[in-house]
């Protein structure tokens, strides 16, 4: 062996340690964002809706058992708890699609570092 090949084998290894190095930090970062773990203002705007909806659904049984319309019709108050729905599902899928690109992304970079390391290997391989 030469010593130029011992060099590039050595920048090889140093290579490959830094990528897993990378790797570790994006398998947590990714595990961070599309794991089950939500953050504080998750929680808060999910209890946030379904106070909502349980104070709309304990009305309008109020509504029921009395017979009479206190401020809102049984009609307006369904449609505000639908629309609620609506809302936090159209949050829902925002959110998916945000850290849905974000995954994309970091599987592309990680795609695009597989790809740079497996032709420098071919090189290496080929000059031996």
């Amino acid at each position: 062996m030469s010593i130029e090949s011992n060099k590039q084998i050595k920048a090889l290894n140093e290579e490959l340690k830094q990528y897993k190095e990378e790797k570790e930090k994006v398998r947590k970062l990714v595990g961070q964002i599309g794991g089950t773990s939500s953050t504080i203002k998750e929680k808060i705007v999910t209890y946030a809706f379904m106070i909502f909806l349980l104070i709309l659904f304990v009305y309008d049984v109020a509504m029921l058992i009395s017979g009479m319309e206190l401020f809102f019709t049984y009609e307006f108050t369904l449609s505000i708890a639908v629309l609620m729905v609506s809302l936090k599902i159209i949050w829902m899928i925002h959110r998916q699609s945000k850290v849905d690109h974000f995954q994309f992304w970091i599987l592309n970079s990680i795609e695009y570092r597989l790809n740079d390391i497996s032709k420098r290997i071919r090189n290496i391989e080929k000059n031996k």
